[in-house]
């Protein structure tokens, strides 16, 4: 990249992390209460809240874990975008609805910790203390992958130190969320969700139109695909060799994880009304299966458009970061639309970060400071531990990655798997089975997140893990572990008491309504 086509991309960069910054500053005059610090007050619109849950959900792993994957190993990489899109799907049609109807039957719920206490009238705390620190865990990881893919894409456009880089987007995504809380993420969220639509839609578009259709499979070809490029293009192709039906399990697997995300289910907890809610359930759908398709043709024809360079040991996560700077800085000569492209990678970063910063300070502050430790806490105080946390834990993930060699798409994989295996589960059955209780809850979110600590991380099996030596994904065993323990040990301890299937009933025939004018 040439001095002149930096300084404009240097340019863009500004204008976009100052534009964020200036948000956060203006919405953090607007919390007055914690419910708006964490939940908006509840007034999220249909176009926010879908395409922030959306946003929150893909991070740099749709931009770079994706395309990198399926450029290095090709098409069968795509199951887990179609178990992305199943779960998606399935998550706004059956829990989005019932769950927020369900948070303001129990005791007006802002957080998911405090939704599972309410919902199962834990009067001792339990639930609250053990879904709160396995969201802390899970979401250090979380937080640190995007941090990680922040730091990669600062080093490869700027060519400075990844330290340097990571410290750089670690402080802007701090300080937008430290001021503005729940509606600065989200309104922030549907920015940085635009702006990846529109770089995952024009990217590709220009490079296929410079490579030429007829030319892709033989470039391909040329570039060295493992199998070829038949093989390449196949669902049912890894790296040259069949996909195994682990692999495809594996992948489809990775939807189940869909309705235990804190982060995403907290948009659902915050939309205004049911029109909103049906207007956002369209809206995210149609966004998710553009953003997962369009991913996939990047790394496809990143193959070809980068050509004669090919990307290896590990620079394929940076595929779509490449592309960008030789469309616009060598065919296109824009590199100030080149900038703003770019910025549409670092919004799928921020998008994510920022969220799961928030709901980790939400189970500190609300759930363990004032549900267990200090209940006579004020408005202030929570705030004030609130933003601590938020800047503790950002610390806390900026170490884990410091590591540049740490992959994101392991990172996302390890998180995604510990919180869905714990959570989804539990939120399914809350939501669908009258008989579920408080033990069953407890027993299946334990269950859940240390039957995944277990796969991903115990050497077990001659020295590997459970997860390295089966291939198979964690979450596709957590998940019915999980469900399996909340059923076995619901039935075989006492029912719900006649108030806890009051509410139910109250809330699946629905008897709540959320509509505010």
């Amino acid at each position: 990249m040439t001095g002149n086509s930096l300084g404009f991309v240097i340019l863009a960069f500004v204008l976009y992390l100052l534009m964020m910054v200036i948000i956060g500053a203006l919405y953090a005059k607007k919390n007055s209460t914690t419910e708006d610090y964490f939940l908006g007050g509840r007034s999220l619109g249909g176009f926010v809240a879908a395409l922030s849950a959306q946003a929150s959900d893909m991070s740099g792993w749709l931009l770079m874990g994706l395309p990198g994957s399926i450029y290095a190993l090709g098409t069968g990489q795509a199951w887990i975008a179609i178990g992305l899109f199943i779960g998606t799907v399935l998550n706004w049609i059956f829990i989005s609805g019932r769950l927020r109807r369900y948070t303001i039957r129990a005791n007006n719920s802002l957080t998911l910790p405090t939704y599972f206490e309410n919902r199962f009238h834990d009067k001792k705390k339990v639930l609250l203390f053990i879904s709160s620190v396995t969201i802390v865990i899970f979401f250090l990881v979380y937080t640190a992958s995007a941090l990680a893919a922040g730091g990669k894409l600062f080093t490869s456009v700027f060519n400075v130190d990844y330290k340097l880089a990571l410290t750089i987007g670690a402080v802007v995504i701090l300080t937008y969320t430290f001021l503005g809380g729940f509606m600065a993420v989200c309104v922030t969220d549907f920015v940085q969700g635009t702006l990846m639509l529109i770089a995952l839609l024009a990217v590709p578009i220009m490079a296929y139109s410079i490579v030429g259709g007829g030319n892709v499979m033989s470039t391909l070809d040329a570039s060295g695909v493992a199998g070829g490029s038949a093989a390449y293009l196949s669902l049912f192709s890894n790296g040259g060799e069949a996909y195994k039906a682990v692999d495809i399990i594996s992948g489809l697997a990775w939807g189940l994880g869909y309705c235990g995300m804190p982060h995403i289910l907290v948009r659902f907890m915050a939309v205004r009304n049911e029109k909103e809610l049906k207007k956002s359930k369209g809206i995210a759908i149609i966004w998710v299966f553009i953003s997962l398709a369009c991913a996939w043709v990047i790394g496809i024809l990143g193959r070809a458009y980068l050509f004669p360079e090919v990307l290896t040991g590990g620079e394929e996560e940076k595929v779509f970061i490449k592309m960008i700077i030789k469309l616009f800085s060598e065919d296109v000569k824009l590199p100030l639309i080149g900038g703003f492209f770019l910025c549409g990678i670092l919004a799928a970063i921020m998008s994510t970060a920022d969220s799961q910063l928030l709901v980790s300070a939400s189970s500190v502050a609300e759930d363990i400071v004032k549900g267990i430790i200090k209940k006579d806490a004020d408005e202030k105080q929570i705030f004030r531990i609130s933003r601590y946390t938020v800047l503790v834990i950002a610390v806390l993930a900026y170490i884990i990655a410091l590591n540049p060699n740490n992959s994101i798409m392991g990172l996302v994989s390890n998180a995604w798997a510990g919180l869905g295996a714990a959570f989804g589960p539990t939120v399914l059955l809350s939501l669908y089975w009258k008989r579920t209780n408080f033990q069953g809850a407890v027993a299946g979110i334990a269950s859940g997140a240390l039957t995944v600590i277990a796969w991903d991380y115990l050497p077990i099996i001659s020295g590997q893990t459970i997860g390295a030596a089966t291939g198979l994904y964690s979450l596709a065993v957590g998940f019915p572990v999980s469900l399996l323990f909340i059923i076995i040990v619901s039935l075989l301890t006492p029912p719900p008491t006649e108030e806890m299937v009051t509410e139910f009933e109250d809330v699946s025939k629905r008897k709540i309504d959320f509509d505010q004018e």
